[in-house]
């Protein structure tokens, strides 16, 4: 099974275009910056899209709404 579930990203996102866009824009902060929001053990994946993910799963990172 994939972590985090698509399902539940979509509860937390209003569509899979924002949530492509959101998690596209903080792992290329991640990436270079190298700033991350949990601690490095604390996180399932080892890439970049896939932490993003989980943050976002996590509550970590909130969509500004206009």
């Amino acid at each position: 099974m994939i972590y985090p579930s698509i399902d539940k990203l979509l509860t937390k996102v209003g569509s899979k275009y924002l949530l492509v866009n959101l998690v596209s824009k903080r792992a290329k902060e991640m990436h270079e910056k190298e700033y991350y929001q949990m601690k490095e053990n604390e996180y399932v994946s080892s890439k970049d899209i896939g932490r993003a993910l989980e943050e976002i799963a996590k509550d970590l990172i909130h969509i500004k709404e206009n």
